[in-house]
């Protein structure tokens, strides 16, 4: 498992990230999309985790840099985010990974915390590429997929005390899901709160809960990719 910064071309730019090998090449691919915080360890962490598991992983540094602890900071950052250009950005990320010699297969997988879970499942519903969709109780009010385009089956990970996420908006999305004609599988982890996975988050983490859905993750994963 190695990990490193790097560089990928994204619509006539470039833009950053983390990208962690496995010990085995090449091996199927997965995009980790970061939270609101940014590029922070934890999200890291997820990627090496992956690539632990047999995964190429892929973060892109989707705030140029930028990272906080502070709520305020990063509900700021999460709000001034670009869509359009991140959605470009996230379209480089998978050209970058189907390009690679590391990378086994012409399909990509991709999973997000948070903000990032709601921009997963806006890019797989605009990508093709991506064939398997992990959304860790994903939120972004501005970010609305465009669901009649999605091709990946989508596993769905949320928390029962979710303040950010009431269990009637997960219901609306699973029905929406069902009415296009959509693959998914939800869980709703009772007691836990919205971060659940985030083990840098003793407020928030949730061990059972995190270990579950990291299981249910690694094995969706494995059987779509």
């Amino acid at each position: 498992m190695r990990g490193a910064l790097i560089t990928f071309r994204a619509n006539g730019r470039t833009c950053d990230g983390y990208l962690s090998l496995p010990a085995s090449l090449p091996a199927p691919a997965v995009i980790v999309i970061q939270g609101w915080w940014g590029l922070v360890d934890h999200i890291k962490g997820v990627t090496d985790r992956l690539a632990g598991e047999g995964f190429v992983g892929l973060a892109p540094d989707l705030y140029r840099g930028k990272r906080t602890s502070e709520p305020d900071d990063a509900e700021r950052l999460m709000m001034a985010l670009n869509i359009a250009q991140t959605e470009k950005d996230l379209r480089g990320a998978v050209q970058f990974l189907l390009d690679h010699e590391a990378v086994a297969s012409a399909r990509v997988g991709i999973l997000g915390f948070c903000m990032g879970g709601q921009l997963a499942l806006f890019a797989a519903c605009a990508n093709a590429g991506i064939r398997a969709c992990v959304d860790f109780y994903g939120f972004h009010p501005k970010v609305q997929p465009d669901l009649a385009g999605l091709q990946a089956p989508v596993l769905g990970l949320f928390a029962e005390n979710d303040e950010y996420i009431p269990l009637a908006t997960v219901e609306s999305l699973k029905s929406a899901l069902r009415t296009h004609g959509k693959k998914a599988t939800f869980h709703i982890y009772p007691g836990a709160m919205h971060g659940f996975f985030n083990d840098t988050s003793p407020r928030r983490y949730h061990p059972a809960s995190a270990k579950d859905a990291w299981e249910k993750t690694l094995a969706f994963l494995r059987s779509h990719l």
